[in-house]
């Protein structure tokens, strides 16, 4: 009797796991699905079978600038915040005291903060600084997203790290510089990836602060697919945004092979 009550509540935990995993990916599916729409109109389901708005994209200058300007946001956005995190996790980790448990909260702080807020605040900071519609400017915006997440990850990775590994390097006269580059780099390489593709991600979704700080030669995917949405309801926005799922779901491809890289080789070793 009770290891048919057991079966029972599994398969429930199963099924209600599967029912909130369909709920997640089921608008996911009916925007890439309206991105194939042979009407103008933005619906579901699509009226026939297009590759129209697709053309539409591609021949659309400014949607391809937005394009171009969200990668190079997310390049300048990756570059900064997981070198920010990697090297805050690093020395808060390598030097472990009083000064690290009390650093720690504030690295949070930023995700803390309603995203409006920051977004208003980083305008009128800029605009003093004269980085107002700039790269440069919205970088930093998403750096303060980017980086606490790149600091928890490579902090966890740090933790599991044996740092008798690094002593040893020490202890045979290699230099700090050589001792992470040879030592502890090739131990944490798979979270560096991993911390590197989610800042990507992040700057490559973000919307409000982008909202405010970017201009119309520096406006990314994100807002330009919100102004697109206040005049139109056009596939255009799913075609769009299906680019987005897709860059999102190869980044988490990649975290996913890069975590498990190290597992598959000795599989096949």
């Amino acid at each position: 009797m009770q290891l048919e009550s057991d079966r029972l509540q599994i398969a429930a935990f199963r099924l209600g796991y599967a029912a909130i995993f369909v709920a997640m990916l089921l608008p996911l599916f009916i925007v890439i699905a309206t991105s194939f729409s042979a009407s103008g109109n933005l619906q579901f389901p699509p009226e026939g079978f297009s590759l129209r708005w697709y053309g539409e994209f591609f021949a659309d200058i400014q949607w391809l600038r937005a394009f171009d300007n969200s990668i190079v946001v997310g390049i300048g956005t990756t570059i900064l915040a997981t070198f920010m995190g990697i090297t805050a996790a690093f020395g808060l980790e390598a030097r472990k005291g009083r000064l690290g448990d009390l650093l720690t909260p504030v690295v949070i702080l930023p995700l803390l903060i309603p995203p409006v807020i920051l977004g208003v605040t980083l305008l009128v900071y800029f605009s003093a600084l004269g980085l107002q519609s700039s790269y440069i400017g919205i970088i930093l915006a998403h750096s303060l997203w980017a980086t606490p997440l790149v600091f928890f990850v490579m902090q966890s990775v740090f933790q599991r790290f044996d740092w008798q590994l690094r002593d040893a390097g020490m202890d045979l006269g290699a230099n700090p510089i050589r001792v992470f580059v040879h030592v502890i780099l090739p131990n944490v390489k798979n979270g560096i990836v991993v911390s590197a593709l989610l800042a990507f991600i992040i700057s490559l979704q973000e919307f409000v602060m982008a909202l405010f700080l970017s201009g119309y030669q520096t406006q990314t995917i994100p807002v330009l697919a919100w102004n697109s949405l206040r005049q139109s309801l056009t596939p255009t926005v799913s075609v769009v945004s299906t680019f987005l799922i897709l860059i999102s779901v190869a980044g988490l491809l990649v975290a996913a092979l890069a975590m498990n890289i190290d597992f598959v080789a000795k599989r096949l070793g």
